[in-house]
Formats: C-alpha cells, structure tokens, sequence
C-alpha cells in the first residue's frame, strides 16, 4: 500500500503534468481544481503569471441555480460559464490542465462543456 496520501499522489501527477503544459498569451492555459465540494476553473497565462478570467461553483451566479456543488451538472455550469468569461476576453484557443485530476467524471464534465461553448482545446 501506498504511504502517500491521495493528495500528494494528485499533486505529484499535476507537478509531472506542468512540466510538458504552459500557458502563454496566445494560448492560456485552463487549469482545473477539484476538492470533494467544489470545482474551480481558471484561465492562466503562465508569461505574465495573470489569471485572465475564473469561475467555480461557489460563484454567485452558479451558486442559486444549482443543487449540489459536487456533481457533474454543477461541473458543466462551470465548464459554461469559464468558456463563456474567457470568449468575452477574446480568447478561443487554451490548453487543458487537468490538474493532476483523472480525465473523468467532474473533470472531464467541465472539458466538455467548455468545448461546446467554443473554446477549442
């Protein structure tokens, strides 16, 4: 059995991932966090270390019309909502960081729905 926690095996994973994945201007880089209540996306451009727009179930917005924050519907809403912030900035383009996350589930609910709303990944 393992003697690292989940934790440190999800940050270990993300360390390996962000050492292939950057963000520039051009193409920011859309990072994904996800705790056991909540999901939060964010928008990032690694050159200027700037987060150009977010979004997470805990947003105003999402908060009143959704049931519970730690389902696949409330990962959609996110998924939506960040595309729909990050194509008001101008940005179409991005490169997905999962996080350190499985591309499943949560994760991969808020890939999709991002990419429907027209970010292209």
């Amino acid at each position: 059995m393992s003697s690292i926690s989940r934790k440190q095996q999800t940050q270990k994973r993300h360390r390996r991932l962000r050492r292939q994945l950057t963000g520039t201007s051009s193409r920011p880089r859309l990072a994904v966090f996800r705790s056991n209540n909540h999901i939060y996306a964010q928008v990032i451009d690694d050159d200027a270390q700037n987060t150009i727009c977010a979004a997470s179930t805990l947003d105003k917005d999402l908060r009143t019309n959704l049931d519970a924050s730690s389902t696949c519907d409330a990962s959609v809403a996110v998924g939506e909502l960040v595309a729909k912030r990050a194509l008001a900035q101008g940005i179409q383009q991005v490169v997905f960081d999962r996080g350190g996350n499985l591309y499943h589930g949560r994760v991969k609910a808020l890939a999709d729905a991002a990419r429907e709303a027209g970010l292209q990944f």
